[in-house]
């Protein structure tokens, strides 16, 4: 009777209505990346009503986009899974692998994720100073002009690349930057066929970096980490020989530890 009454006070406790949002989000996966009010609400079992009422709910929040006919979820969404990933200790996870390379490279590596329409560097590994700009753990950067942004950015579906573009308007940091639309394009393109990201002074003049993106067993990037050196030191045919392997090392490995 106990038992009864302590599962009865449980079920009162519970908020329905959040579960049921849960579900409309969880409705969407990457072979549905766009579904109307009435997928919704057969793959959640709610009225077609009710279906209506959360997902207008969510784009209003802007966790998701509606084109006059499909629902599709907005990078916002994002911050759901950063929480997670940062109370299971992600940073933690990161860091001896960030040491590993820095030790075994000589120079500083860091670890970033998607905030937004930022990056978030969540573990730094730092040798030495070599940019202006005093990185640590928690600064944020504009994602289309950092490898790390570029590395994470590549695997965005297109609609979602086109709803960044939508609300971003890169500037120029330096006379390097690459601001057009069709160049960052070419750009993440050409890190989806190399599985790495080089930017070259494009966020700081003489600063040249290399990322690559460590993806979930679904093929998603969770956490991007990467290589800083300066121009004049190491060249990119010699940080693709040298420093490459060490990051591909660490991605491999934590890959193997990506959430399920």
């Amino acid at each position: 009777m106990a038992r009864e009454e302590g599962e009865a006070v449980a079920d009162r406790d519970l908020i329905a209505g959040l579960g049921k949002g849960l579900a409309v989000i969880e409705a969407f996966d990457e072979t549905r990346p766009k579904l109307s009010v009435s997928d919704v609400a057969k793959l959640t079992g709610l009225t077609r009503a009710a279906a209506r009422r959360y997902l207008l709910t969510l784009s209003k929040l802007g966790y998701a986009a509606f084109d006059g006919k499909f629902f599709s979820l907005m990078p916002r969404i994002l911050r759901l899974g950063h929480a997670y990933l940062a109370s299971a200790g992600l940073p933690d996870l990161v860091q001896p692998y960030l040491e590993r390379i820095s030790s075994a490279t000589g120079e500083s590596s860091s670890a970033a994720i998607l905030d937004g329409d930022e990056i978030v560097y969540i573990a730094r590994a730092a040798t030495r100073r070599i940019m202006s700009l005093n990185l640590a753990v928690g600064s944020r950067l504009p994602a289309y002009c950092t490898s790390l942004g570029r590395a994470l950015m590549a695997y965005m579906p297109d609609d979602q690349l086109a709803a960044y573009f939508g609300r971003v308007k890169p500037r120029a940091i330096t006379p390097k930057t690459k601001t057009s639309k069709t160049a960052i394009l070419d750009a993440l393109a050409e890190v989806r066929k190399r599985g790495y990201a080089v930017v070259d002074e494009e966020l700081e003049l003489g600063l040249r970096s290399m990322s690559v993106p460590v993806l979930d067993r679904r093929g998603i990037p969770f956490v991007a980490i990467n290589v800083s050196t300066q121009v004049a030191r190491v060249s990119v045919s010699a940080m693709v020989k040298t420093i490459l392997p060490q990051l591909m090392a660490a991605r491999d490995g934590l890959t193997r530890q990506a959430p399920r």
